[in-house]
């Protein structure tokens, strides 16, 4: 969901003054103006911070002179890059400003509360220590170490080092207990403060300066990695030493959002997340803040110093050469590794594979909860321990790998039943619990798919946020998209009846214009607030004075174009289901809906040009019209369909970052703008838009976080609990892994696009619980660790899902052959998999370069004999609406040989096989 943003202009950087200075006792400055500066104010001009140089390994770095924390960290081979938002020190000088070197800690000593210490909340002045070694600079932060208590003093002392590395930086604390009694570290986080911010920054400066973080928490074998916007390397890894595990990514909040002292006054919105602490200790929030959360991601533990006793924890920065690279570098720096194959996502149907380093042994491995998941060891593979991972009970669970050295790595997954089951449940759920049919509804939302409140059980037929209830919008219509794209590929005949009459009652002529000169444009919205004509309607304990409340002309506006590719996929997949099975579809002929999806897509833009000049989530659906138009022989249209979509990709084709939005920065529009390039041939800008998607779309060893496109503003607009939050596989997972699938099949040499599109297509169905309610998203902060009740805007992810559900037969140089979504066997040269996507109608042959498609039939298993290249389909009976297969073969790598089927009739670009009363079989050999 995006509204009324614009890339904003970047603010000129106050200047900085690198000095070296001599620290003993360091002076503070104090802060010109108030915590928040009235608007209609001009911005405060701050004084210069003070710092000291210093070269570590790679790095350029600079400490501040007054707090000894981190005020630059740059790579030697960029020195104008900086991974710290070292351009805002100034602004950012001032107590309650959280900086890299700064600590907070939750103490108790026994029978006493918890008491919360920060060296940022309100700074002291330090003194500095005797740096020897290879230490770079050590100080005794303990006077700075203030609480929230009144006359609370901190029992511990805190020393700082900063010191080289053989290959980077490292940061320690040396933690010391100076009561006569013992105590309880509850709460240890250090704050990770890297360039995230976008505030002020044009996209091309963004791309250019900023900075994402995506957290492993995996305990010992945890880390950050920290990539450019702009997918270029190097990127930074973040990796523990010794005794300082991951075990829980504590977000920072604004004071005014929490009751602890742990928090920073830099303004968090969509164009700036916000910053965690490495959270070493936890029990002391789980005791209090996140009491009434779900499953965290690691069991809270805390530690106990006696009197007189130390302990040291510390993290260490190091390079890797690029994003790819990251695992590569975790090995060379001695980390435990875990490559998961397709990914953490386990289909009861589907076992997973892990693969562990194998130069740390293992000592156990173990489920929690118990039973959840089965770890079976196999034959391990260059260097690799392999073991098959079989998922028994639905939800999340997680893996505990005990190595020899007594580290713990922690492995998160979550279990779903098979795939064509979670369609089937999901499409059952929106056409059933999520279908409205009020009778004199003054919206004429009957029938409709609305909304859905899980914690209520109920629909939301209002809302202030009026597009939730509006059928439109992403909030409002991602239910009925979802329930449409389920057909795609697993129609049921009662479902597609309802959704017939969907689009005949309340799409044609309520949500989208029927005729006349806007005819096909659509509204941002059919539900809106306007008490005088509804004085009685609305609810009275609702606050309805927000602007999220569009009045009845708001909500008939034509101009967003972001509406538009919902109605053309109800169009288009009614169309394909009309074409391509028998008795199906009976409102209309296939023509009727093609016609339909073309009149849509020219009405966005006749009728939204301003935000059809952005790349639209779910906008690759233009394309499949467009290829279907062609098809068909629908020539006129498809001429000029194709001359208004490249007329957006010339544009975009001239731009260096062309992924511009209503907000300042986005992760939806990449896709469409990734789909156009390719087919335009516009290579270069297609490689650039693969190479930001990778930015912020990692490859991590957690269900949560593996794919998972970063987002967390869309709450604010789709959720139920509305607030910043980075989200678990929003809608952007799935959307951004059709680009980087079709990247893949392009270099199908690249394995870890194909991992990171895994991610995010399969992340897109834990969404779905055991009954088929799709969630917006899951919150991901430590005080919920919950799906949202919402339904909201899931549908756009569940479109990507079904758009890109196929399996891919990949032979790996160092894994050997493997199977997404499939299971793979060997006999001798010939590799036989069987498709278990949910949608068994693509499938990838990487060695071969083949891409097979069916419009209609489904695929029972394949072989690929890799001695002479042929594939051998082996297709599932016919049934009462498929008495027939249409299927397609392609070439996409670049010098592959073409393929040619046994059997079939030229049909629509692919051929049409009659399917008999038990399975057929086509072989498609090259040529």
């Amino acid at each position: 969901m995006r509204h009324s943003f614009r890339p904003s202009r970047k603010s000129a950087l106050a200047a900085l003054l690198l000095a070296s200075v001599a620290m003993t006792t360091l002076t503070l400055p104090v802060d010109p103006a108030p915590a928040q500066e009235p608007a209609e104010r001009p911005k405060p001009v701050y004084p210069p911070i003070r710092t000291a140089p210093y070269s570590a390994g790679p790095f350029a770095i600079a400490l501040r002179a007054d707090t000894g924390t981190l005020a630059k960290l740059s790579p030697q081979s960029d020195p104008g890059f900086d991974f710290t938002p070292s351009g805002r020190n100034a602004e950012r000088q001032y107590d309650g400003y959280v900086q890299l070197g700064d600590i907070n800690l939750r103490l108790r000593v026994p029978g006493g509360e918890w008491q919360d210490f920060s060296s940022s909340h309100k700074r002291r002045q330090i003194a500095s220590l005797p740096a020897k070694g290879e230490v770079i600079a050590a100080y005794d932060v303990t006077p700075s170490m203030t609480s929230g208590t009144a006359g609370a003093t901190i029992p511990l002392s805190v020393h700082r080092e900063w010191l080289r590395t053989a290959n980077g930086l490292a940061l320690r604390f040396v933690l010391t207990n100076t009561s006569a009694q013992a105590v309880e570290i509850g709460g240890l986080g250090m704050p990770m403060v890297f360039d995230n911010i976008i505030n002020d920054r044009t996209l091309d400066q963004a791309h250019a300066e900023a900075s994402f973080v995506d957290p492993y928490i995996g305990r010992d074998a945890g880390y950050l990695q920290v990539t450019r916007l702009n997918g270029k390397g190097p990127a930074l890894l973040v990796i523990p030493e010794k005794g300082t595990p991951l075990e829980a990514y504590r977000p920072i909040q604004m004071p005014r959002q929490d009751d602890n002292i742990f928090t920073d006054r830099t303004q968090r919105g969509q164009t700036f997340e916000g910053f965690y602490d490495w959270t070493v200790a936890s029990k002391g929030f789980a005791e209090k803040e996140w009491k009434n959360a779900g499953q965290q991601w690691n069991t809270p533990t805390s530690m106990t110093l006696k009197p007189g006793e130390s302990r040291t924890v510390g993290v260490r920065f190091v390079e890797s050469p690029g994003i790819e690279a990251i695992e590569d570098t975790l090995r060379a720096n001695h980390r435990p590794v875990a490559i998961g194959v397709p990914g953490y996502v386990v289909p009861k149907d589907l076992p997973a594979t892990l693969f562990l380093d194998a130069a740390r042994k293992v000592k156990s491995i173990d489920s929690f909860p118990e039973g959840a998941l089965q770890a079976t060891e196999g034959k391990g593979v260059k260097g690799w321990n392999r073991y098959e991972i079989t998922g028994k009970t639905w939800g999340q669970a997680r893996l505990n790998v005990t190595y020899d050295d007594g580290e713990v790595q922690t492995v998160s997954y979550f279990v779903t039943k098979p795939l064509e089951q979670v369609n089937a449940d999901l499409g059952h759920f929106t056409t059933t619990q999520q279908w409205f049919e009020g009778a004199g509804d003054p919206f004429h939302r009957t029938p409709a798919i609305l909304t859905y409140d899980r914690e209520k059980k109920a629909i939301v037929t209002q809302e202030p946020r009026v597009w939730i209830s509006g059928m439109s919008d992403e909030g409002g219509a991602g239910s009925w998209v979802a329930a449409m794209m389920k057909q795609l590929d697993n129609p049921d005949p009662v479902e597609v009846k309802k959704l017939e009459t969907l689009v005949d009652k309340t799409v044609e002529g309520v949500l989208q214009v029927p005729d006349g000169p806007h005819a096909g444009a659509v509204k941002k919205s059919i539900f809106y607030y306007d008490p005088k004509e509804l004085p009685d309607y609305y609810d009275k304990d609702t606050d309805w004075r927000s602007w999220t409340s569009w009045s009845k002309k708001d909500a008939g506006d034509l101009g967003r174009a972001y509406n538009y590719p919902h109605v053309a996929i109800g169009h288009w997949v009614l169309y394909r289901l009309a074409r391509d099975h028998t008795g199906l579809v009976t409102a209309h002929d296939w023509h009727w809906y093609l016609e339909h999806a073309y009149i849509t897509t020219t009405a966005m833009m006749r009728d939204a040009p301003y935000y059809a000049q952005f790349g639209l989530m779910e906008g690759n659906v233009f394309v499949s019209i467009l290829d279907d138009l062609k098809r068909e022989g629908m020539t006129e249209e498809a001429a000029n369909m194709e001359r208004l979509m490249k007329e957006r990709a010339d544009q975009w084709a001239k731009e260096k970052y062309p992924f511009g939005s209503e907000m300042a920065w986005d992760s939806t529009g990449q896709p469409e703008v990734y789909a156009w390039m390719r087919y335009f041939d516009h290579i270069p800008q297609a490689d650039e838009t693969r190479d930001v998607i990778l930015a912020y779309d990692p490859t991590i060893p957690s269900w949560g976080y593996n794919g998972n496109a970063r987002r967390y503003w869309d709450f604010l607009y789709g959720g139920k609990v509305a607030r910043i939050e980075r989200q678990i596989h929003h809608y952007g997972s799935a959307l951004n892994a059709v680009p980087l699938f079709e990247a893949y099949r392009a270099k199908p040499t690249d394995l870890h696009l194909l991992r990171a599109a895994y991610g995010g297509f399969m992340g897109g169905i834990t969404n779905i619980d055991q009954q088929g309610f799709g969630s917006a998203a899951f919150h991901s902060w430590p005080d919920m660790m919950k799906w949202d009740a919402y339904t909201g805007d899931y549908g756009m992810g569940y479109y990507g899902h079904a758009y890109a559900a196929a399996t891919y037969l990949v032979d790996d140089p160092r894994f050997g052959w493997l199977g997404f979504g499939g299971i793979v066997s060997q006999q001798g040269k010939v590799i036989h998999i069987e498709p278990h996507d949910g949608a068994r109608s693509r499938l990838f042959v990487a060695p071969a370069g083949l891409w097979i498609t069916l419009d209609a039939g489904k695929i029972r298993s394949a072989d690929y004999d890799s001695t002479t290249g042929a594939v051998t389909l082996t297709l599932d009976a016919a049934d009462a609406d498929t008495p027939s297969a249409l299927f397609r073969v392609e070439q996409t790598v670049t010098g592959g040989k073409a393929y040619s089927p046994s059997s079939g009739t030229a049909q629509r670009g692919g051929w049409a096989l009659p399917l008999g009363a038990s399975v057929t079989r086509v072989v498609l050999s090259p040529n």
